[in-house]
């Protein structure tokens, strides 16, 4: 897929991944990632960009839920502090209870990049595994293939080639919205 963002743009773009393992109160999964996408909006995220949903084994236990994860590429004058405030209130709405680490969850919604680094007390972007996780750089390449990891520089694509977390996430259910 040719990169149709602009590297300026992709360069400030904020990246949110969505992932969940439990549909909660709507009738399938792929229902409650599409609310929570439209729920970024309530909260000061356009949504420009939001990747297919994309399945992987639960870990460490692969005989809890699958997963079902995608990325979405958001515009936002928020600062990375109160767009992390603002996934977690969404978490919330959707019935996120946190407790046991890598237990089934009905959402869960990681800032993966704020722009280029953040350096705010407690907060750390880009995500520190992120890069990692196929069932993140794989959406995000699906997506953004050009977008450079604020760090490494590194391309999605190639990030997602070389991931070593996640091996068999693959694309699967959804339509992509574009600005």
């Amino acid at each position: 897929m040719k990169n149709q963002f602009d590297q300026k743009w992709l360069d400030d773009v904020t990246v949110v991944a969505l992932g969940c393992s439990l549909a909660g109160a709507y009738p399938s999964r792929e229902a409650l990632l599409g609310a929570a996408v439209e729920a970024l909006a309530f909260e000061g995220l356009k949504v420009a960009a939001c990747s297919s949903w994309w399945t992987s084994a639960a870990w460490p236990d692969p005989t809890a839920p699958a997963y079902l994860n995608g990325v979405a590429l958001v515009e936002t004058a928020l600062p990375a502090d109160a767009v992390l405030v603002a996934l977690h209130r969404i978490e919330a709405r959707f019935d996120r209870r946190r407790g046991q680490p890598n237990a089934p969850r009905t959402l869960d919604l990681d800032l993966v990049a704020h722009g280029r680094t953040v350096t705010e007390a407690g907060l750390v972007v880009p995500h520190p595994r992120a890069h990692e996780r196929l069932f993140v750089m794989g959406p995000l390449a699906e997506i953004a293939p050009g977008w450079r990891h604020p760090v490494s520089g590194r391309t999605a694509g190639d990030l997602a080639a070389e991931a070593t977390v996640g091996t068999d996430a693959a694309p699967g259910l959804g339509t992509h919205t574009h600005r």
